[in-house]
């Protein structure tokens, strides 16, 4: 199996000092930095766009986890990767050409993965999996941190874990929304790979022991 992921997502680190979030990460030894792109339309939120990415992308080593929750992804995707993004993930509720998107992405030069939000059944990315590097299994209704874990998400992630099982293929299977310590168990024991951290990581008193916590219930569960 695919080693443990930990992505702490900016979206809870402080807009006004994003450098010390950065700092944060890497100090706490996590492994990618998820970096949350909300259009006002997807998602009723706005944060970041491709000059964000390309102005911190010089200050961090680690990979650049991209999430697009816009409507019409394929018109940032290739701005972000020129920004420096590793991984550009879109969501399948706001492409029709997902496929085509995908192997731009990877021609582009990133990681491919596509999303889907709680109410999204597994069956509609099922077409996509021989074309991703990663599947995003959205855990809470996107557009706002703090939110708690929909447990319901995680049995989607275990389908899907079956599923690549059974294919052979070797795509990531990520979780994002209400993980800490409380849910990193369940998280892990449905067999996926990365789980983005954001309030709980931001807002922890030692985020070096919320990664560390996190990386150890995926290494130990869901494993075999």
């Amino acid at each position: 199996m695919k080693a443990p992921v930990v992505a702490p997502s900016l979206l809870s680190a402080d807009f006004s000092d994003m450098r010390s979030g950065l700092s944060l990460i890497a100090a706490s030894g996590a492994d990618w930095i998820h970096f949350d792109v909300m259009d006002g339309r997807f998602v009723p939120n706005l944060t970041f766009g491709p000059k964000m990415a390309a102005d911190l992308r010089p200050h961090t080593d680690l990979p650049l986890d991209v999430h697009l929750m816009t409507v019409e992804p394929e018109w940032l995707a290739r701005d972000f990767i020129k920004a420096g993004a590793d991984l550009v993930t879109f969501h399948i509720e706001a492409c029709v050409h997902a496929q085509r998107l995908a192997e731009s992405i990877r021609a582009a030069g990133a990681k491919s993965g596509v999303a889907i939000v709680p109410s999204t059944p597994v069956s509609a990315i099922e077409e996509m999996l021989p074309y991703v590097d990663l599947v995003l299994v959205m855990t809470v209704n996107p557009g706002f941190g703090g939110q708690s874990l929909i447990p319901s998400c995680l049995a989607k992630a275990s389908r899907i874990a079956r599923m690549r099982e059974e294919t052979g293929l070797d795509f990531a299977i990520s979780v994002d929304g209400g993980i800490n310590r409380s849910t990193i168990g369940a998280a892990a024991g449905a067999g996926v790979d990365v789980v983005v951290m954001g309030s709980a990581f931001f807002s922890s008193a030692d985020p070096k022991a919320e990664v560390d916590a996190a990386r150890a219930a995926l290494a130990g569960r869901g494993r075999d």
